[in-house]
């Protein structure tokens, strides 16, 4: 094989693999930006309830500012798992847990 057909078969190979790790990338974008809206829509410090709640809440809000840096620099997948969990504690605090 000659050395221009193995540059030609590298350079496909490198394209190949960029642009597979871009596509992954923006698989959780979509799910990453709801999951960070309805966290935000559902969070209210006035519905949680007791000393428990307030500590649920706190932890929400930390997931759902973390899950904002994770979205910035399009680690979607981390995103949407962090504003899922922060749901999770809005819904805790709620029933003071």
């Amino acid at each position: 094989m000659s050395s221009s057909k193995v540059l030609f078969v590298s350079s496909l190979f490198v394209l190949a693999t960029t642009l597979s790790a871009c596509a992954g990338k923006t698989q959780y974008r979509e799910a990453c930006d709801k999951e960070i809206e309805a966290a935000w829509s559902e969070l209210s410090i006035a519905k949680a309830d007791g000393f428990s709640g307030t500590v649920s809440y706190t932890k929400a809000l930390g997931l759902i500012t973390s899950a904002r840096t994770m979205q910035t620099v399009e680690n979607f997948d981390n995103c949407y798992n962090q504003a899922k969990d922060a749901r999770f504690y809005i819904r805790e605090s709620r029933k003071g847990q």
